[in-house]
């Protein structure tokens, strides 16, 4: 699709001629197709300091993505610079905590696909009050595209059929109360058009450096920690390191060493050949003193206080740290060196 008709789709919004005559002010509140489109024409090189609409943007996008959960306010402060570290970490990116070229990318296409994952063909009629997490992925697609404007709740109603038509008829498509297969794809390669314009767009003037290079190859958090839950379910096995079963330090190791990382066997070991860190983050190991003195037990940190690890009653599983049992028995977290 060219610059001019993606345009026509941005402007298609019932609330665009509104948000543009005064963009910087007000498109915090904007869909965020229309904030990603904006956000495009800033410096994106912003710091601990600045006080801006973008940062108010980039703050509402790390609240929806679960990284932020303070006053959306434009104040690039602590908390604003931590969330960013956090999502810079578990994107591989070098995780100086300011809203960079790469930052601003990996931010816009996960919230695309925050938006868009759940966006399924409905090939019944849809009828008001229906509710079920098929019209819930539809109310957030025709959200992130600025078309349905009110609560998203997965329930069918005036305002959602609404949005459905005028999203049908921006792209020729026959107005029915159905969601078609044909629309489903059409709003997904709009979506995925407009990131790449984003992506495109940023990159333009930048010419690669050593440390992007170094990033590209990075550690991939967001692939340990699918890693690690795909051995979800696998029975606890005192000395165990492999898929038949495990201990919590066999686990550990074999996640790990999936991602071609070595850690010593034991949790002592690991214990003393990893970093303490005052804040955990996600892809961080959680140590507990458990049958003996000392570090006895441990897990990888998954975020929203969990962890998972290998327990003796339910092996692979996934518990959470302000339980009583390990909240009275935790004695810190450590980061493995990736390099």
């Amino acid at each position: 699709m060219a610059q001019a008709q993606l345009d026509q789709v941005v402007k298609q919004s019932i609330t665009y001629s509104y948000i543009i005559s005064q963009p910087f002010t007000f498109y915090v509140d904007a869909y965020p197709m229309l904030q990603n489109h904006l956000l495009n024409q800033q410096d994106q090189h912003i710091a601990y300091g600045d006080h801006s609409p973008a940062v108010r943007v980039i703050q509402q996008k790390l609240n929806n993505l679960s990284y932020y959960d303070e006053e959306i306010d434009g104040e690039f402060g602590l908390f604003t610079e931590y969330a960013l570290k956090k999502f810079q970490i578990e994107h591989a990116i070098e995780p100086d905590g300011t809203l960079n070229i790469e930052t601003v990318q990996a931010i816009v296409a996960s919230e695309q696909h925050y938006y868009m994952n759940e966006l399924k063909a409905i090939d019944y009629p849809l009828q008001h009050g229906q509710e079920n997490d098929e019209i819930m992925g539809l109310q957030k697609a025709l959200y992130y595209f600025g078309y349905y404007t009110a609560n998203i709740d997965g329930i069918y109603g005036p305002k959602t059929e609404l949005a459905l038509h005028q999203a049908q008829q921006a792209f020729d498509l026959p107005e029915t109360t159905t969601l078609s297969q044909a629309l489903v794809e059409t709003l997904q390669e709009e979506a995925n058009y407009s990131t790449l314009n984003t992506s495109e767009t940023t990159k333009a003037n930048e010419e690669p450096t050593a440390q992007s290079i170094k990033n590209s190859s990075a550690f991939a958090m967001d692939e340990l920690i699918q890693s690690a839950k795909a051995q979800l379910g696998v029975p606890y096995q005192w000395g165990g390191t492999t898929t038949a079963g495990f201990d919590c330090s066999g686990f550990v190791q074999y996640v790990f060493a999936e991602h071609a990382i070595s850690i010593p066997r034991t949790v002592s070991e690991i214990w003393n050949q990893t970093q303490a860190v005052d804040q955990r983050s996600i892809g961080d190991l959680v140590f507990f003193e458990t049958y003996k003195t000392g570090p006895s037990h441990l897990g990888i940190y998954l975020g929203n206080d969990q962890f998972i690890h290998a327990g003796e009653s339910n092996g692979v599983t996934v518990s959470a740290l302000s339980e009583e049992y390990w909240q009275s028995r935790y004695l810190g977290s450590r980061r493995v060196s990736k390099n």
